[in-house]
């Protein structure tokens, strides 16, 4: 009788659409019959999510960024890789995926998914030591696997030579719906943004925004969801009407009632927030990076789409939609149904462990055609 394979997820950081993602992954692999180990530091929701599922968790003490310590996380690494002995690593964004590729350096086969680039949140030397690493670390990975072709693009044309296969993002159809439980959320048209209060989701250009809405638009709210680094100062830039509801575990509460939901971010592989809000039925008004196009139907308007650190571009988008009830109400109908076809969860999961599949010669992986939602595409 064979084993089933062993999958060792490592992961950091261990908050946000990283977390959701390796939560959902465990979730679909364990009840796919894989045996599945995640190593990843204390705090954030990930270790107790997993361990809700059932799933073996490992500490791997692990700081969010490079430093001084790097070289104890990598050997804690490659103890616990011994340990667990697994048949498959699998690291999720740059930390995890700088310790994992230098515990293992080809030694097995590994999936890295960088989750947006690393370079593109640095600036100066960092930025270059960050490039200088992934174009180094992309021959210790079996696989890179971008979330987008825009993310693997970018890598492509920053000199990154690998072995790509792209899984675009998908979410719980059944968790984001339209029907169900709602926030308190007073009365007035509703903006929401959902996203860790950092400066790669860009609220603070969305802050800059705001009052232009304000000041045209009667009534008008905007409420940030989550929270993170950003959040003392992003208070002190909000205007008084601002509401800051902080973290929660069901975004999707925060998702129905609004009018519009906007997601303003400097870099991203493929946001999670606007696929889940559009799952939600909910119109959508997100920055032009990466995945963002990816992630939106075909046809949809240019409104939805703004070029990023622009608060007057998004102003403007923002109250077109919030003046059109009508369109609104059709950008919801069309961004669910497009989440359905080609961004449900079950999609991406089974697309991921058919890249296990193949890497471990399980038998001949089954790729979608290119208008199916399953998409793997190797070059």
């Amino acid at each position: 009788m064979r084993i089933a394979p062993h999958i060792l997820h490592v992961a950091q950081p261990v908050e946000g659409g990283v977390a959701r993602v390796v939560t959902d992954l465990a979730a679909a692999q364990l009840a796919a019959g894989l045996r599945v180990t995640v190593a990843c530091p204390r705090g954030g929701t990930l270790a107790y999510d997993l361990r809700e599922l059932g799933c073996r968790v490992l500490r791997w003490d692990a700081a969010r960024a490079p430093g001084h310590r790097l070289p104890a996380e990598v050997r804690r690494l490659a103890w616990l890789v011994r340990e667990v002995r697994p048949d498959l690593v699998h690291a999720h964004s740059a930390k995890a995926g700088l310790a994992a590729r230098l515990a293992l350096r080809g030694g097995m086969p590994t999936v890295y998914q960088p989750h947006a680039w690393s370079f593109e949140a640095a600036h100066g030397v960092m930025k270059q030591l960050a490039l200088g690493w992934e174009r180094f670390g992309a021959r210790w990975a079996t696989r890179v696997l971008c979330v987008s072709q825009a993310e693997r693009r970018t890598g492509h044309r920053s000199g990154i030579w690998a072995r790509w296969q792209v899984v675009p993002n998908g979410v719980d159809t059944d968790r984001f719906r339209p029907e169900g439980d709602v926030a308190p959320s007073g009365t007035g048209p509703l903006v929401v943004c959902v996203g860790r209060l950092c400066r790669q989701k860009g609220q603070d250009v969305l802050l800059r925004a705001w009052p232009e809405v304000a000041r045209q638009v009667a009534g008008a709210r905007l409420v940030l969801v989550g929270d993170g680094p950003d959040a003392k100062r992003l208070r002190a830039l909000a205007p008084a009407a601002v509401e800051f509801a902080g973290a929660t575990a069901d975004t999707a509460t925060w998702y129905r009632p609004a009018d519009v939901v906007v997601l303003p971010s400097r870099w991203e592989g493929m946001a999670l927030a606007p696929l889940e809000a559009m799952a939600c039925g909910r119109p959508v008004v997100v920055t032009d990076v990466n995945g963002a196009r990816e992630s939106l139907p075909a046809d949809h308007p240019p409104v939805c789409l703004v070029p990023p650190e622009d608060p007057a571009a998004l102003a403007r988008a923002l109250l077109e939609l919030l003046r059109d009830e009508p369109l609104r109400t059709a950008l919801g109908a069309q961004g669910r149904a497009h989440v359905l076809r080609a961004h449900d969860l079950r999609q991406a999961t089974e697309a991921v462990t058919d890249v296990y599949r193949e890497l471990l010669g399980l038998g001949t992986a089954q790729f979608a055609g290119p208008d199916e939602g399953r998409k793997c595409i190797t070059t």
